[in-house]
């Protein structure tokens, strides 16, 4: 894939490809992102246990890429170093990611007693 470069020249330079587009943890944000912050992985830290992965977002134009997958595999490895376990709320990670991974089952947060609930409002 090459992008024609900006300025008086015009050459042509090859853009990287999408698999070697870094992943940044940003730690204040609570994400991992892309360098632009466009895609990301949003997380919560509900206890110094366990990490709630709980959205991911790759826009259309960075969709295809592998993007939220290489989010995932960054943010189960920054889990696991750190001795934490994972509370999948984010329908990627539940019915994509860890079906296609399931050997990271063994991080996933199974008892949900002492974390805090929002509940659903009913509806009527």
């Amino acid at each position: 894939m090459s992008t024609k470069e900006g300025g008086t020249g015009g050459r042509e330079v090859e853009a990287p490809p999408p698999e070697t587009e870094s992943i940044v943890w940003s730690e204040d944000a609570g994400r991992f992102q892309t360098p632009d912050g466009e895609p990301f992985l949003e997380y919560r830290v509900p206890s110094p246990a366990v990490m709630d992965m709980v959205h991911t977002y790759v826009p259309r134009s960075k969709r295809g890429q592998g993007l939220a997958a290489r989010f995932c595999d960054a943010a189960f490895a920054h889990a696991r170093a750190r001795g934490m376990r994972v509370l999948p709320t984010c329908s990627y990670i539940t019915d994509t990611y860890l079906p296609r991974n399931p050997a990271l089952n063994e991080l996933v947060y199974k008892d949900h007693t002492y974390l805090p609930r929002n509940p659903k409002p009913s509806s009527m």
